[in-house]
């Protein structure tokens, strides 16, 4: 597993996203009321990147179609039987980690 650096906790804040990429994955870390949390960026329905969708406590809805996710479990909302991929996020001092 690596260790990728997303930023400091002041590069994303509460209630917004951001995009890494890690190997060859793209995934989205969120800020839920100071709590990180990473799920794979892109939506299984059309692609679309969940990193720039919105966000309501931990759900994100993605861009396209809005579809939602819980960012904390990667459950997608409108179907139980869909889920995308989560990462481990760790906060070390201000540092932001993400392990993929």
């Amino acid at each position: 597993m690596a260790e990728i650096i997303v930023g400091t906790i002041e590069d994303i804040p509460e209630g917004s996203a951001k995009m890494v990429t890690a190997g060859d994955r793209e995934i989205a870390v969120f800020n839920v009321e100071g709590e990180f949390f990473a799920i794979s960026n892109t939506c299984p329905h059309r692609g679309g990147p969940l990193s720039e969708g919105s966000v309501d406590g931990c759900v994100v809805s993605c861009p396209l179609h809005n579809w939602q996710f819980n960012v904390q479990t990667g459950q997608c909302l409108i179907s139980s039987n869909i889920k995308v991929p989560t990462y481990k996020v760790e906060v070390r001092d201000d540092q932001i980690i993400l392990i993929a």
